[in-house]
């Protein structure tokens, strides 16, 4: 129950309910505890919880409504950004970094890399640089609650409604919800420093965030926290709403973000759990070097202390709390971003060493144990709420489902001709395989459909159920004809003359070529690979007549059960031809839809 309850929280109805729990307790538990040491300043303690529930809500609603309209402008280009410049660890870093900032979650990050390296995209020791870089991705909105831009709030919600519902255009609607989402964040920021402002006169409040000056306490309580709320960035954010207030000194702030850095990692974990080993290495990863670096800088939080102050403006004509309100937010801003980035100047020389000891602690299961399961590869919940990234993961699926539908088009031939009954058994079981993957893929596009889905986007959606479906014709041909057709051979031992057999199986290497590059084509949005499966058309219409002429001439042939071999190789070429027609309907997918009308 409590796995169910915490992968709830990684969607945003989720994350609201979790902090709105953890504010009601903040809120609500910490009323008469603080009230019990005596203090007699007339609090309206239910008065200030609503209203930091309330702007704690309004907080998250902006940053999801940010994050959307992130994805929706940036998502494709995310996408592309991650997969071609990993070229080595440097570049690594750097998109990790771009990649993170907008997808505002390292976690998500993380399953994109899992499944480039399960289609062998990417190396492992590559991986470690993109998620050292979405360390330092994670710190942009930390920066961003900084600005404290909350005059402006009230009038980017409104700018970006009017951009979010009055305009047609998807991208100006994108825009829109983004601009409305950053004037939510601070409008939220501003509704939950006001709820707070009274506990600035609050001795028990203020002796309570004192504590927070040890630094091992103030990492612990902030690991704990985000581990809960399984957002670092939504930590990070609190912690400089509070700064904002003068609650919370650079001496706490920094061991908070800190402890932040840890907690993130119960998602990573989270997702990984039943999952393939490349998915278990990445959490590993993930969580070594978030827990490594605390580590290390712990005896030195005076070095990002002062780091922190000389990178941050100051404020000489304030002093006491007004002077800790102003300049801290930064501060602490500037203390997340520095020690992300110093971890990152470390990390990056060992990469490969971190990525060899990812694999010792996770090393590979025996081959049997992975045989025996059979399952999706690269369908994550946690890409759902990025639409661009779950189709995408939907293509690289298509190309795992495609690998068992070319392996049975590779063994049906042989098995038909020559093959034994437990030969064209093993190709039926594998269709099993096939089903197994087009029922994953289906249920996983339906939750695709649910997501707010930009017009682009529902177009391909479309597109990708058709072509699976096409590639699932193709293997119940394979099973439920190919297979009975050899069955019929071994059962009235029909023997399949060696001139026949060449005309059969050269028909048959022609059609596994195009469903080969139908699978490419929608698998890699490659459109020459599709334009080469239409352009087969004429081909395979002049094999299949060359073949039918054969078995004209052969139907007069003095053999044995001639009739019933005659009536077996015409179906094996009809079928043969309506597996092409199946890999042509899916190539026609990935083409512009002035090219498929050519056919």
């Amino acid at each position: 129950m409590l796995n169910t309850y915490l992968k709830q929280c990684q969607t945003t109805n989720g994350a609201l309910v979790a902090l709105g729990i953890v504010g009601a307790v903040l809120g609500v538990i910490a009323w008469p505890a603080l009230a019990a040491t005596g203090s007699t300043a007339p609090m309206n303690w239910g008065g200030m919880t609503m209203e930091l529930l309330g702007g704690l809500a309004l907080f998250l609603y902006g940053m999801t409504q940010m994050e959307v309209g992130l994805k929706a402008v940036a998502g494709e280009r995310m996408k592309s950004i991650l997969a071609k410049l990993t070229v080595n660890r440097f570049a690594g870093v750097g998109t990790g970094a771009v990649v993170t900032a907008v997808i505002q979650s390292s976690s998500v990050t993380t399953v994109l890399l899992v499944g480039f390296i399960s289609a062998g995209l990417m190396s492992l020791p590559q991986s470690v640089g993109v998620i050292i870089g979405a360390k330092i991705g994670t710190t942009i909105t930390g920066q961003i609650v900084a600005f404290k831009i909350t005059k402006a709030a009230l009038a980017m919600v409104a700018g970006g409604f009017g951009m979010l519902f009055l305009s047609k255009n998807e991208k100006i609607k994108a825009y829109g919800g983004m601009l409305m989402g950053l004037g939510l964040v601070f409008f939220g920021m501003h509704v939950m420093g006001e709820a707070m402002h009274p506990l600035r006169s609050y001795q028990p409040f203020l002796d309570l965030m004192q504590t927070m000056t040890n630094p091992l306490l103030a990492v612990l309580v902030s690991a704990v926290f985000t581990g809960i709320i399984q957002s670092s960035s939504a930590t990070t954010a609190i912690i400089i709403v509070m700064a904002s207030q003068g609650f919370i000194s650079l001496d706490a702030g920094v061991p908070l973000v800190m402890g932040a850095n840890i907690g993130t990692c119960v998602t990573a974990l989270l997702a990984a759990i039943g999952k393939p080993r490349e998915a278990v290495r990445c959490a590993v990863v993930h969580t070594g070097l978030a827990c490594t670096g605390v580590l290390m800088w712990l005896p030195f939080v005076s070095v990002i202390r002062s780091a922190a102050v000389a990178m941050s403006p100051v404020y000489p004509e304030l002093s006491g709390m007004d002077l800790l309100a102003a300049e801290t937010p930064r501060q602490i801003a500037n203390a997340h971003t520095f020690f992300n980035i110093a971890n990152g100047c470390i990390f990056i020389w060992f990469t490969t060493y971190i990525a060899r000891a990812a694999e010792w602690l996770v090393p590979d299961k025996p081959l049997e144990e992975d045989a025996m399961i059979v399952r999706t590869k690269f369908l994550q919940e946690e890409l759902l709420t990025t639409p661009t990234l779950a189709l995408d993961s939907v293509r690289m699926e298509v190309m795992h489902m495609g690998e068992t539908v070319n392996a049975m088009l590779k063994g049906i031939m042989p098995a038909i001709i020559k093959g034994d009954t437990k030969a064209l058994e093993e190709i039926r079981q594998m269709d099993d395989t096939v089903d197994i993957l087009h029922a994953g893929i289906l249920d996983y596009m339906a939750k695709i459909s649910k997501q707010p889905l930009l017009e682009e986007q529902t177009r391909e959606l479309m597109q990708l159920m058709e072509a699976v479906s096409n590639l699932e014709n193709i293997g119940d041909i394979v099973e439920t004809n190919l297979v009975v057709l050899g069955h019929d051979r071994v059962r009235d031992k029909i023997e399949v003359s060696e001139q026949t057999q060449q005309v059969l199986n050269g028909f048959q290497v022609a059609i596994s070529k195009a469903v080969a590059a139908a699978v490419m084509a929608v698998a890699q949005r490659n459109e020459r690979s599709a334009q080469v499966v239409t352009g087969m058309k004429d081909e395979i219409n002049r094999i299949a007549d060359s073949a039918a002429m054969h078995e004209a001439r052969r139907l007069v042939a003095e053999e044995p059960n001639r009739i019933l071999a005659y009536t077996l190789e015409v179906e094996i070429i009809e079928k043969q031809k309506r597996i092409y027609y199946f890999a042509k309907r899916m190539a026609k997918t990935v083409l512009p839809t002035v090219l498929q009308q050519r056919d």
